[in-house]
C-alpha cells in the first residue's frame, strides 16, 4: 500500500484500497467495509475521492504506523502473522514485567523533556483517537500530523501501575504514558534501531526522522 501510494502521489493518480489482507488497518480508517472485498472494487467505477497523507521515516513511506521497542519485538515474533492478537497478549506480560529493561531509544516528549530509554514508541500516519474506545482507529487521514505514543517505565513497580491504569481504561493517568501529535519527530539510539514498519520488521540507522510527505495521495472509495 505504501509503495502504491508513493507512486500514485508522484504521478498525480488516485489509488484504490481493497481489503484483502490480514487486518486491513488502512481500509478500516478510510471507512471501508473490511468484510466486503468485492464491494471495494466498485471504486474502480463510480467513486468518491478523499485525500490521504503519506508518512515518511528515513525515506521509507508508511501508511499506518512504525512501532519501536516492545511492539517491534512482537512484530519480529515468527508467530505474529498467524496470531497477531494472541502473540501480543502473550508477549506484553513478559516484556513489561518487573525486570524488563527499556530500549535504547532517545526522544523528546510533548513537554520538551528529553528521554533516554523507552519501552514503547509508536509513530502513526495521522493521530489515533484520544479515548480508549477510539484508539484503535484514526478519525482523519489528512491532518498533516504524525501521531506519537510513548511509554517510559523508569521506576520500580511502574509496569504494574501502567497495566492497572490500562485495565481501568485510563492509561493517560500513568505519568510515563503520553500521546500527542506533531508534524515531525526524531528518535535516536547508539545502535541501529529495529522497527515494525506497517507490520514488517526492518532495521534502520539512527537517527530515525519522521515526517509527513508534502504531496498526499488521492484515494478512491466506492
Amino acid at each position: 500500500q505504501a509503495m502504491v501510494g508513493t507512486v500514485a502521489a508522484e504521478l498525480g493518480l488516485p489509488m484504490v484500497v481493497v481489503p484483502a489482507g490480514t487486518r486491513n488497518h488502512l481500509a478500516l480508517d478510510l471507512g471501508l467495509d473490511r468484510d466486503d472485498v468485492v464491494g471495494a472494487l466498485d471504486a474502480y467505477g463510480e467513486a468518491v475521492e478523499r485525500t490521504m497523507d503519506l508518512a515518511d521515516v528515513n525515506g521509507s513511506v508508511f501508511v499506518n504506523n512504525v512501532s519501536l521497542g516492545v511492539y517491534a519485538a512482537i512484530v519480529r515474533s515468527p508467530e505474529y502473522r498467524d496470531a497477531k492478537v494472541d502473540t501480543t497478549l502473550a508477549t506484553l506480560p513478559q516484556v513489561l514485567g518487573p525486570e524488563s529493561e527499556p530500549f535504547d531509544l532517545g526522544f523528546t516528549g510533548p513537554d520538551g523533556v528529553e528521554h533516554r530509554g523507552a519501552h514503547i514508541i509508536q509513530v502513526s500516519n495521522n493521530p489515533y483517537g484520544s479515548t480508549v474506545a477510539t484508539q484503535g482507529s484514526r478519525p482523519r487521514m489528512d491532518t498533516h500530523e504524525l501521531g506519537v505514543v510513548s511509554l517510559v517505565l523508569d521506576k520500580p513497580g511502574a509496569a504494574g501501575a501502567f497495566l492497572a491504569a490500562l485495565a481501568t481504561g485510563h492509561p493517560e493517568r500513568f505519568e510515563g504514558f503520553n500521546t500527542w501529535s506533531t508534524p515531525t519527530f526524531e528518535v535516536t539510539s547508539d545502535a541501529p534501531i529495529e522497527v515494525g514498519l506497517d507490520g514488517e520488521t526492518k532495521v534502520m540507522d539512527s537517527p530515525l526522522r519522521f515526517s509527513i510527505r508534502p504531496v498526499p495521495v488521492r484515494v478512491r472509495l466506492p
